[in-house]
């Protein structure tokens, strides 16, 4: 792992391989860069592959902020900016993004258009969602940690860490895995991010800033035929990952490939690593 100065704290991140190419990987709530650990090695012998731990996740720094969707992309911005990517205007990232990774790398293309070659997305936030669209379990859980309870459910019992992660994981996360996910987060205050983000998610257009942005980069994709998106689901994916969502994708969104990786839960890249490395490679150089 790698360290850069950002704002007032460090980012951490990983970097592999070489190339006229340039992929960056953003991972969701709750994981790390750890995530892509078996993805990137299918692609880094033809492109350079970096991919950050997000500001107070993995081993960045844990700045005194509220963790909201605008504080990621602050800090975030602050990472591209550092490490030079797409400077000149140069269209040479590609963005490959699981969850809020997604929805963070599809913001910033949408903000800075002449430094992104493409988009490869799983699992995400395609649109904003409604609380009619989720699981009856998904549901009961999202509105309890919405509530006073949450703070019990994810400082105190570290839920996200030790239910939602595993629970992610159809073909079962290993131990070692599953401690080095855990290690970030030893006490409450350090799980505050991960309290932060279920509580960004706009069902029914609230919170409504984050609403707002998943709009725009929703119009942005289906207005920029000249940037292509990869979209990879997971058989009986749910939520963000149904397929009626990525029917939707497909017709909304404009030069978009539909590629199925298989049996897998949302978190994608662990369950399906070689798939995903085959259809990114496959869509960027086919």
């Amino acid at each position: 792992m790698k360290t850069v100065e950002v704002l007032d704290s460090v980012m951490a991140y990983r970097e592999e391989g070489a190339g006229d190419t340039t992929i960056v990987f953003l991972h969701g709530n709750p994981t790390s860069s750890h995530l892509w650990r078996n993805v990137i090695p299918l692609l880094s012998d033809r492109a350079r592959c970096l991919a950050p731990d997000l500001i107070g996740m993995g081993d960045s720094g844990k700045p005194d902020i509220d963790y909201r969707f605008v504080d990621h992309v602050r800090y975030l911005d602050a990472w591209f900016d550092a490490l030079g990517l797409g400077d000149g205007g140069l269209d040479d990232v590609v963005i490959v993004g699981q969850d809020w990774g997604g929805a963070l790398g599809m913001d910033w293309a949408r903000r800075h258009p002449d430094r992104v070659r493409g988009l490869a997305l799983v699992e995400t936030f395609l649109r904003p969602l409604s609380w009619a669209e989720m699981p009856p379990l998904g549901q009961d859980i999202f509105r309890r940690i919405r509530s006073a309870e949450g703070e019990q459910m994810v400082l105190r019992d570290n839920q996200f860490i030790e239910f939602n992660l595993p629970h992610g994981v159809q073909s079962g996360l290993a131990p070692a895995d599953h401690d080095v996910y855990r290690a970030p987060y030893p006490d409450e205050r350090s799980r505050r991010p991960l309290l932060a983000w279920p509580r960004e998610i706009p069902f029914d257009g609230e919170p409504a800033d984050v609403h707002d942005r998943m709009v725009a980069y929703g119009e942005w994709l289906a207005a920029t035929p000249q940037v292509p998106k990869l979209v990879m689901t997971v058989e009986e994916g749910v939520g963000m990952g149904s397929a009626e969502t990525a029917t939707w994708a497909k017709e909304t969104f404009a030069a978009v490939t539909l590629v199925s990786l298989g049996p897998g839960g949302h978190q994608a890249p662990e369950d399906q690593p070689e798939a995903m490395g085959r259809a990114i490679g496959s869509w960027l150089w086919a």
